[in-house]
């Protein structure tokens, strides 16, 4: 796995514009590369801003939205309507507004969808759908994965001292009684996201500093999730100087 790079920007409205022109320089570098692309998208509210920002980016179109495929690292499970659903939020914000195909985005399934109320149901579904584009029959090899984190260093839905985080079969399970609302979520597995190429790990907020330096510093994945989120080349944590403070002052 990678060592972690940091990269520390002025504020969260800052932050979230750098990340959303390298998210598009890195997504066109690699279509150039490879002829497609592969990204899993986070929610919360840094993550639905990148995203905000590539749709008003004039650079938006230096992306093939075509011959993009498209993830989630973990969702709500709540009916396809609701506001807090992760997928509606990244519609909303920017995939409604460009040409993607619609083969190529592969959200959750809703708690109102084929399987009803079974998360258990939508995960296994969902992992059957990351089989079947996989070269081993388990998990592809994402080329970005992006992931925010919570204060006490969930990140996707996978939470301290939890069912999800000591996980290492499964690629994607159903989380139920998370201690953040709503109770029932489907989430990636960390030995999942450590299929990525690269993780991006964006987030913001002085309520982030100690779970940010404890994370960098190398901290047990059972008590914070997030240091076991790391890239197979890359592991790139996107900070404001709020959520950087705690770090090391001679760190970049």
């Amino acid at each position: 796995m990678s060592a972690a790079e940091v990269v520390v920007h002025r504020d969260a409205d800052l932050l979230a514009a750098a990340t959303a022109a390298r998210l598009i320089t890195r997504i066109a570098d690699v279509q150039a590369e490879q002829g497609s692309a592969s990204v899993v998208l986070t929610g919360g509210g840094t993550g639905i801003a990148i995203l905000e920002q590539v749709r008003h980016s004039p650079a938006r179109d230096a992306i093939d939205w075509a011959k993009l495929d498209l993830y989630w690292g973990d969702e709500r499970f709540l009916p396809a309507a609701d506001d807090e659903r992760n997928e509606k939020q990244a519609r909303e914000a920017l995939l409604d507004h460009v040409p993607l195909d619609p083969a190529r985005v592969h959200p959750m399934a809703p708690a109102d969808g084929e399987f009803g109320a079974d998360p258990d149901a939508a995960a296994d579904a969902y992992a059957r759908l990351l089989a079947g584009s996989a070269s081993d029959g388990w998990v592809p090899v994402f080329d970005i994965t992006l992931l925010g984190l919570g204060g006490e260093g969930h990140t996707a839905s996978v939470f301290p001292d939890s069912p999800a985080v000591h996980e290492r079969e499964r690629s994607v399970i159903a989380v139920r009684d998370s201690p953040k609302p709503p109770p029932t979520r489907v989430s990636l597995t960390l030995p999942a996201i450590r299929r990525s190429a690269e993780v991006w790990l964006v987030t913001g907020g002085a309520a982030k500093a100690d779970a940010v330096a404890l994370a960098v510093a190398g901290a047990p994945e059972a008590q914070l999730p997030v240091a076991g989120a790391r890239g197979a080349r890359r592991t790139l944590w996107l900070l404001d100087e709020a959520a950087a403070a705690a770090l090391p002052r001679t760190r970049p």
